[in-house]
């Protein structure tokens, strides 16, 4: 796959993003408050994935959040928004795998033990064997994707499902991009490999 595209729809959103930082950076708290609810979701998905644990993604992202209000009066709409926001975010997400004596345990979606197997519905219709093939296939991904290296694990992510071109991610994530695309390419076949052999 090649570089994403930058579409008319998310052009006009990146021009609103700085519209509404530069509102932020002149002090308009509804300004601040319109980003946090466009970017809060993406970001708190991305940090789930990083950090795999619910509960200090969510304070992630409110420690994110501050650090783009306290650095408001310096923000430069040479990139864009999003890049800065999720380089921020990284950092915090790094720092927090960092910590000493953190355990990093798999969680499924639902919070439900990820040894469980799934409950039992009655019936034994398609529909419910394909309900029932679809949460594990996603298991398996959500537990392919943990076991990817931070770097890895960060470039896919930014790239295959926030959308960010590799220049973004190289930005992002203080690389180049000529690392990003390794990246990329080296979680897609670790994850082809790990589903393959847990199949």
């Amino acid at each position: 796959m090649g570089e994403p595209k930058v579409d008319g729809p998310a052009l006009d959103a990146a021009k609103e993003d700085v519209r509404l930082m530069l509102a932020c950076r002149a002090g308009d708290d509804v300004a601040f408050g319109a980003l946090f609810r466009r970017w809060s979701s993406p970001l708190l998905r991305y940090l789930e994935r990083m950090v795999g644990d619910a509960a200090a993604a969510e304070e992630l992202v409110q420690e994110t959040f501050l650090r783009v209000h306290r650095a408001r009066e310096r923000y430069s709409p040479d990139a864009r928004f999003s890049t800065w926001l999720y380089t921020i975010a990284n950092h915090l997400a790094l720092n927090e795998l960092r910590r000493p004596h953190r355990h990093r345990e798999h969680r499924s979606a639902d919070g439900d033990d990820a040894d469980r197997e799934p409950l039992a519905l009655a019936g034994d219709s398609p529909r419910a064997e394909e309900a029932i093939d679809t949460r594990r296939l996603g298991s398996a991904v959500e537990q392919a994707l943990s076991q990817l290296p931070e770097r890895q694990r960060a470039a896919l992510w930014l790239t295959a499902v926030e959308g960010l071109s590799y220049a973004e991610a190289a930005s992002t994530l203080e690389t180049t991009e000529k690392s990003v695309k390794a990246l990329v390419h080296r979680a897609r076949s670790a994850l082809a490999d790990n589903l393959h052999s847990g199949a």
